[in-house]
């Protein structure tokens, strides 16, 4: 039976930037439930001149396996709550922050599927389909403060790229992970809207399921830049049509997406406001709304308490992964 899984990197913004405080706000987890989240948290860093726009990236919170979708939601919707209960600052689901240019500072929600008894006609089966479903997530609509459209992240991060011969490269959109021996689905922008991650993961677990492989991962790479940009084509009605016969999808979340709405939030209410909508809607589950900001404040103590009791201690098990998966 096939085993499914999910990891979810966010922003915590004090107020608009990530600061090195996150890794308190992380540790909290940990120190409270060390079994339960131990490895199922983790810390990201900007990398090279990226540095000079901010030191902190993103802190990532992962579930455990689970067998179906709804069980896999329950998972995640209660490790959101978790670490809604432990952050004092701006939860910011998105790819990219809107007033950075910063190709290694980015978050991604990231899916696993293992445990399945054709691993290759999967992973071409979710090939063909993802140029779609990247459209359900696809919540990186900025760089430098202007539209870019529809996912910055997808197209220049360092993490992903277009898919290759060899599936088990680390940065591409769709791998065959070493360590975990699962198909990981790197492609998507994490999002504020648990409805879009449900519908997702119920796709993902239909598309799983197809016994003969649909296309060649070539087709992949000739949508992948113009769907990044431009969102929903025509290119991908075949794909839409022949995914609605596997499972319940609504066109209207893939022509209007997590990018489009939330520019439009930002256009009309700026910066700070559109990291506190954010903040609200993740911790509620809620639509986007005006809500009053919340500052919370930089705590020497706190920073040094994240740096030497979180990252200190997990460091040598961080190194370990890194080397099992490349």
């Amino acid at each position: 039976m096939a085993t499914f899984g999910i990891e979810e990197e966010v922003f915590i913004v004090e107020p608009t930037k990530p600061s090195v405080q996150s890794l308190y706000y992380i540790g909290k987890l940990v120190w409270k439930n060390p079994k339960k989240y131990l490895l199922h948290t983790d810390s990201n860093f900007a990398r090279s001149k990226d540095i000079l726009q901010g030191l902190m990236s993103g802190v990532e919170i992962s579930t455990s396996p689970h067998s179906d979708s709804k069980s896999l939601m329950e998972d995640f919707s209660q490790r959101r709550q978790d670490l809604c209960k432990v952050s004092e600052g701006l939860i910011v689901a998105l790819g990219h922050l809107f007033d950075y240019d910063a190709p290694t500072n980015t978050c991604a929600l990231q899916f696993h599927v293992g445990d399945l008894d054709d691993f290759k006609t999967a992973y071409r089966n979710l090939a063909y389909f993802l140029p779609l479903l990247i459209l359900l997530c696809a919540n990186s609509p900025a760089a430098k403060s202007k539209r870019f459209g529809q996912s910055y992240r997808l197209l220049y991060s360092y993490a992903v790229g277009p898919l290759r011969q060899d599936w088990t490269y680390r940065f591409q959109d769709l791998i065959f992970a070493k360590r975990t021996k699962t198909i990981e689905l790197r492609a998507f922008d994490p999002v504020w809207d648990l409805g879009r991650v449900k519908m997702l993961i119920e796709a993902i677990e239909a598309i799983v399921k197809l016994k003969s492989p649909l296309d060649s991962v070539t087709d992949y790479n000739n949508l992948r830049k113009t769907v990044c940009v431009e969102g929903y084509i025509k290119a991908l009605d075949d794909r839409f049509n022949c995914l609605s016969q596997l499972c319940y999808i609504d066109k209207n979340c893939f022509t209007l997406t997590p990018a489009d709405i939330i520019w439009d939030f930002y256009k009309r209410n700026g910066l700070e406001n559109t990291y506190a909508a954010l903040d609200y809607a993740y911790r509620h589950n809620a639509d986007l709304s005006v809500v009053p900001v919340s500052r919370s404040k930089k705590n020497p103590v706190k920073i040094a308490a994240g740096i030497a009791g979180y990252f200190i201690p997990k460091l040598p098990y961080d190194i370990w992964k890194y080397l099992r998966e490349h």
